[in-house]
């Protein structure tokens, strides 16, 4: 999936955890971060922070790569 915005990358964050049947709840307990972070994270608000997104999406077993386009 081509991620464009941040609204793109909690969608995918959002769908890998339900496809490993990990609740909010689940992820916070693991990670340390709260609950409303992740929530902020997969409705794709802006502010997030991108260490700690980055941190989930490795935790929740998606690599992120930069690709240049062409």
């Amino acid at each position: 999936m081509k991620i464009n915005n941040s609204s793109d990358f909690g969608m995918k964050l959002r769908e890998r955890r339900k496809s490993l049947g990990y609740t909010q709840k689940d992820l916070a307990a693991y990670t340390g971060f709260s609950i409303s972070f992740l929530s902020d994270l997969e409705r794709g608000k802006k502010t997030a922070e991108i260490e700690k997104a980055l941190s989930v999406a490795n935790i929740l077993g998606l690599d992120v790569k930069l690709t240049e386009r062409g």
